[in-house]
C-alpha cells in the first residue's frame, strides 16, 4: 500500500513544470519546455525516492499539446533514452506512476469529433507511459463524461468507444466515479460491460450516490474485484470537502483526524476480510490495502503527513526534515506552537508524528497577526541580508512597515532565488 499525490511537487524548485501558450508553441520552444519538464519530472522522482513516496500522478501537460497537431515533434523517438531513464528510476525506487486526462477528454460525447480528440488524447497518455517502459500497473484515470440527458445511453456510448480503443490504451485505462453524474454503482456496471478497472473516489461517493447505496467499504471491495493481477494493487482516491466552497472542491491540506479515522476503518475492514497487510499483497479475493491517491492542494505536503502518521515508527530524521521545512510557516502563525514543536522533537526515543502534525495543523489554522508576520519575515530575511543591496534592504523594510505580508513574502522569495538560498526555497514558508 502506498500513499501519493498528484501533478505538482511543492517546495522543490527543480520540480517546477513549465508551460507554453499555443501562439508561442514553435518547435524550438516546445522542445525547450519538454526538456525542462522532463528534468522537472526527474527532480520530482528524486524527491519522492528521498522521502519514501511511492505513488505519483504525472501532469498531462508534461508534453505540451501532446495530442494536438500543434506539437509535431517526434518526442517519443527523439527523447527515447531520456524517457526510458525516467522509467528506470521510477521502477528502481518502486514509484507507481499514473496520469489523469482533463475534463475535455470525453469518450462518451455524442459529438464524434469530441470522441476522436479524446481517443487521440488517451493515445498520447498511453504513449508517454509506454515510452517510460512501464508495465500495465501504470494507469490512465478517466471519468465517464457527460450524461447528455440520457445516462443509460451515455454509458452505452462509453462502452462502445472503449471497445474501439487500441489495446495499448485499454490495458492502462481505469474509470472513476464522479461527484455529479456517474456514481460508483454506475461505474461498476460499466466495468462489467468493458472490463476496465474501477478507481473508487470516496469524496465523490459521499457527494453522489443512489439512495440506499452500499457503504464505501462494500463499494471499495466491489471495485477491488475489477482489478486483475496485471493491473497491480487497487487504487482509490481520497479527498476532503473544502468548507464553504463548491461541492467537490478539495481542501488546502488533508486534515489529519478524519484521514486517520478513515485509514483505521479501512485497515480494520480489510484485515477482517483477510487482507495481507499494507505491503501490497492480496488474499484470494484480491482485497489488499489499496494505493491511496490524495487529491489536495498542498500535494506532497499532505502525502508526507499521511505517510508519516500511518507509519508505526519512521526515521526520526524524516520528522526533523519536515520541521526544517515547516518552521518559518509555523512561526508566522503561532510562536507558541513553534516553541512547542522544537521541544517535542528533542525526545528522539519517541515517534511523535501525530502530535507533531496536530500541532502544525493548529498553528497554521491560527490567523497571522502583524507581529508574528514581521517576526517570521525577519528570521527569513536573515538568510539573504548579507547579500542584499541597500536598495533591496530599503524595499523590504518598507514592506514590513506597511505590514504588506504578500508583497514582503514575494520579495523574500525573489531574493532567495537571486541569492540561491536553497534552504529557504525548499521550506513551506513560501507555499502559503
Amino acid at each position: 500500500m502506498s500513499i501519493g499525490y498528484a501533478s505538482k511537487t511543492l517546495a522543490v524548485p527543480a520540480a517546477r513544470m513549465q508551460s507554453v501558450v499555443q501562439r508561442l508553441a514553435t518547435p524550438e520552444r516546445l522542445a525547450q519546455v519538454i526538456d525542462g519538464n522532463l528534468h522537472a519530472l526527474d527532480a520530482a522522482l528524486d524527491y519522492q525516492a528521498n522521502n519514501g513516496i511511492h505513488l505519483f500522478r504525472i501532469s498531462s501537460d508534461v508534453i505540451p499539446f501532446g495530442s494536438s497537431p500543434v506539437n509535431a515533434l517526434d518526442w517519443v523517438h527523439d527523447l527515447e533514452p531520456q524517457l526510458a531513464a525516467l522509467g528506470r528510476k521510477a521502477r528502481r525506487h518502486r514509484i507507481r506512476l499514473s496520469m489523469h486526462p482533463g475534463q475535455y477528454t470525453v469518450l462518451n460525447s455524442p459529438d464524434a469529433d469530441v470522441v476522436e480528440r479524446a481517443k487521440l488524447d488517451l493515445a498520447y497518455h498511453a504513449a508517454f507511459l509506454d515510452a517510460l517502459e512501464l508495465d500495465a500497473t501504470a494507469k490512465i484515470v478517466l471519468h465517464v463524461g457527460g450524461a447528455y440527458g440520457d445516462k443509460p445511453r451515455a454509458l452505452e456510448r462509453f462502452a462502445s468507444a472503449y471497445g474501439a480503443l487500441p489495446s495499448a490504451v485499454r490495458r492502462r485505462l481505469v474509470i472513476e466515479n464522479d461527484d455529479r453524474l456517474f456514481t460508483a454503482q454506475d461505474v461498476l456496471a460499466l466495468s462489467r460491460a468493458t472490463g476496465a478497472p474501477v478507481v473508487f473516489d470516496i469524496l465523490h461517493h459521499e457527494l453522489n450516490h443512489e439512495p440506499g447505496a452500499p457503504d464505501w467499504r462494500t463499494l471499495l471491495d466491489e471495485a477491488a474485484a475489477t482489478w486483475g493481477p496485471e493491473d497491480g494493487v487497487q487504487k482509490m482516491h481520497y479527498a476532503q470537502q473544502a468548507p464553504g466552497r463548491r461541492l467537490g472542491s478539495h481542501t488546502d491540506t488533508i486534515a489529519l483526524e478524519p484521514f486517520l479515522a478513515f485509514y483505521r476503518e479501512l485497515a480494520e475492514h480489510r484485515d477482517a476480510a483477510g487482507c495481507a497487510g499494507t505491503t501490497g499483497g492480496a488474499d484470494t479475493a484480491g482485497r489488499s490495502m489499496p494505493d491511496i491517491m490524495l487529491e489536495v492542494k498542498d500535494k506532497n505536503l499532505s502525502a508526507l503527513k499521511c505517510i508519516l502518521c500511518t507509519s508505526e515508527r519512521g526515521r526520526f530524521t524524516e520528522l526533523e526534515r519536515e520541521w526544517a521545512r515547516y518552521k518559518y510557516a509555523v512561526l508566522e502563525h503561532d510562536q507558541a506552537a513553534y516553541l512547542a514543536l522544537r521541544a517535542l522533537l528533542k525526545d528522539k526515543r519517541a515517534w511523535p508524528a501525530i502530535p507533531f502534525y496536530e500541532t502544525v495543523e493548529r498553528a497554521l489554522a491560527t490567523p497571522v497577526d502583524p507581529g508574528s508576520f514581521r517576526n517570521a519575515a525577519q528570521h527569513v530575511w536573515g538568510y539573504v541580508s548579507d547579500h542584499a543591496t541597500p536598495r533591496e534592504r530599503a524595499s523590504f523594510e518598507r514592506l514590513l512597515e506597511r505590514d504588506d505580508r504578500r508583497a514582503a513574502k514575494r520579495k523574500l522569495r525573489v531574493l532567495a532565488e537571486k541569492y540561491d538560498q536553497e534552504y529557504l526555497l525548499e521550506s513551506y514558508y513560501f507555499t502559503r
